[in-house]
């Protein structure tokens, strides 16, 4: 995992089948968007700027192998680097993660960055979990 990781987890539906509820979606999308601009202020203590373009690591829960792998196949459609697998920490979970692009640190570019992989995973009923990075990237 990488660094200044945001991991949230206990997101999990109701008896429907749906790993995420509408609210656990709306609370988590939330809190994503609060902590991504905390997250980026403490990047800047490691030299990390607006104009530095960095590669972020990725991380969605979900409760079935299907929708895991639907959503990293969407993910690598992206141009994203990603797999899929049993959570480490909940057998009864699934994990995908993965690296993106490049993209620009400046604070609006990776706050819609978040939006979206919040909204992206709530379409395939994944739990976007948060992501780090590594600000001494090659």
């Amino acid at each position: 995992m990488g660094l200044f990781n945001s991991l949230f987890g206990g997101q999990r539906g109701g008896g429907d089948g749906r790993f995420q509820t509408e609210e656990a979606y709306a609370q988590n999308r939330a809190r994503q968007l609060a902590m991504t601009p905390q997250t980026v202020a403490q990047l800047r203590k490691y030299d990390v700027t607006a104009a530095s373009q960095l590669k972020l690591e990725y991380f969605f829960y979900t409760n079935t192998k299907e929708k895991a792998a639907v959503l990293a196949q969407k993910l690598t459609e992206m141009g994203y680097t990603g797999s899929c697998d049993h959570s480490a920490s909940d057998r009864k979970q699934f994990v995908v993660t993965g690296w993106t692009s490049r993209m620009k640190m400046d604070d609006e570019t990776v706050l819609d960055w978040t939006a979206r992989m919040c909204d992206l995973g709530h379409e395939h009923d994944c739990g976007f979990d948060g992501w780090g990075t590594n600000p001494k990237q090659p």
